[in-house]
């Protein structure tokens, strides 16, 4: 069942010597695939047939582009189950969130096969008498888009998209533990009828997403992962003058008032804090709850918690799987120590699962008594750890989740009108969610956070022009 891998490149699939493997997290012992590393030559082979294959993409028929990624999400659509498994399989989700995903990619894709029919622009009224102004949007170039492993089909077609649609042409870097569903899609894009060159898919380490945002050749990125990798992506694009887009993590919070409804509270923290194993950059890390219900809410959530179903990610009974990797398997083991180390309560789970099958098992952990500043509160975690603060009151509970260096989504349950007001416009957060849990976004709508969360245009949906195409202003005098 190892597949063996390709760089996609002007069309073509480009082979190499296979020294790079993905592992199923459910079952170290399984390789789900073995890829090429590409190298420099890969990124300037890569980039060079973006470069030729983008004027006369630019210049396609809107119509064309739209039935491409119409194409695209069909076919996505049709071999969801199969997708799903293979996404179950090597990133570690369970089979229901792997396929939901392979679903929500499909979408995008056909949302924004209408939004490439629907590019637009003005006509203005000139100040002089006898000349017609008029604006419109144009292509930008060739796009790097560099994607990581926890929303695998997901994320590179949030960004592939809505690039290809106004007529740009794109070389994606996938994350190296979620390769073969990278390459999946890539397939998919070339079945659909993609000219060559239009789409390009390169496999390998950290190395050449570095060698792609220094390409003189590409006009713009779209980079999602760390803080620090983030930042030297920005520097270096930047420098060139490349247009840039970041989105780096989260640390949400999520408040639970005394007035909240119990049942509806544990469900929407259990949600946002375990499923998908945690590993969402909009999951609610951190609940800060007010006193009058917080030992009802701790003792509810553990309870839940502690039931919760780990296991392998292809088992119809599995709620939470294994950490993607063995290096983020022990981050999130690391992370419950130095919360406990700090005076922070473990009231369940941390530990290590051993199971049938060797995987990167953690029982989901819930910290209480935590204090705001412990770095379980401030550093992503990016694993089934929740940690929980107790506060007196609305006004303290919203200074806390306002702290920080990030802010990309926070939510709130409550069933005051007032404070539920208050909190959409004083979260300093670029999503807010009332009674709802923090992860779990629409597709067709703007994503993307404030502070060191986010730098650039908002990703998805009607705000995605904005990055992947650049205003033209056009005067014609008679």
């Amino acid at each position: 069942m190892t597949q063996s891998l390709t760089h996609f490149i002007g069309g073509e699939a480009v082979s190499g010597e296979l020294t790079g493997a993905s592992t199923n997290p459910s079952n170290t012992d399984e390789i789900v695939a073995r890829y090429p590393q590409g190298g420099q030559a890969e990124v300037d082979a890569a980039v060079d047939a973006a470069r030729s294959a983008l004027p006369a993409w630019a210049d396609a028929s809107p119509e064309v582009r739209s039935d491409l990624l119409d194409r695209t999400g069909a076919l996505i659509m049709e071999r969801a189950k199969d997708l799903g498994r293979l996404l179950a399989r090597e990133e570690g989700k369970t089979l229901a969130e792997g396929t939901g995903e392979v679903m929500r990619a499909a979408r995008i894709f056909k949302y924004f096969a209408g939004e490439a029919l629907r590019r637009h622009g003005q006509a203005l009224e000139s100040t002089r008498p006898g000349i017609d102004v008029t604006t419109h949007r144009e292509a930008v170039g060739v796009f790097a888009l560099i994607t990581p492993w926890n929303f695998p089909i997901a994320i590179p077609a949030w960004k592939a998209a809505p690039a290809l649609a106004f007529g740009n042409t794109v070389v994606l870097k996938p994350a190296s533990p979620t390769p073969a569903i990278a390459h999946a899609l890539a397939a998919i894009i070339h079945e659909a009828g993609a000219p060559a060159g239009v789409f390009n898919l390169i496999l390998g380490e950290g190395r050449m997403g570095s060698a792609l945002v220094d390409h003189a050749d590409v006009a713009g990125v779209s980079f999602t992962g760390s803080q620090g990798v983030g930042a030297r992506v920005a520097e270096a694009a930047v420098k060139r003058q490349a247009r840039v887009q970041l989105e780096m993590g989260g640390k949400n919070p999520l408040i639970v008032l005394d007035d909240a409804d119990l049942d509806k509270a544990v469900g929407i923290a259990l949600d946002g804090g375990f499923f998908q194993t945690g590993q969402r950059c909009t999951a609610s890390s951190r609940v800060i709850v007010t006193e009058g219900i917080h030992d009802r809410f701790v003792a509810a959530l553990a309870e839940r918690a502690k039931a919760l179903k780990v296991g392998d990610a292809l088992a119809s009974d599995t709620q939470v799987g294994p950490a993607v990797s063995q290096g983020q398997f022990e981050q999130n083991r690391s992370y419950v120590e130095i919360a406990t180390g700090e005076g922070g309560r473990l009231v369940t789970g941390g530990d290590a699962l051993k199971l049938a099958t060797p995987g990167y098992y953690m029982a989901p952990a819930l910290v209480a008594d935590t204090a705001p500043d412990m770095r379980i509160n401030v550093e992503e975690v990016f694993g089934p750890v929740v940690s929980t603060v107790r506060v007196k009151n609305y006004e303290e509970a919203l200074e806390i989740a306002n702290r920080g260096d990030f802010g990309l989504s926070a939510g709130i349950v409550t069933n005051s009108l007032i404070h539920a007001r208050h909190f959409r416009r004083a979260a300093k957060a670029g999503m807010v969610m009332v009674n709802l849990p923090t992860a779990g976004v629409d597709y067709h709508v703007p994503f993307g956070g404030t502070r060191k969360s986010s730098y650039g245009a908002r990703e998805q949906g009607f705000a995605a022009v904005e990055f992947y195409t650049q205003m033209k202003t056009v005067y014609v005098g008679g």
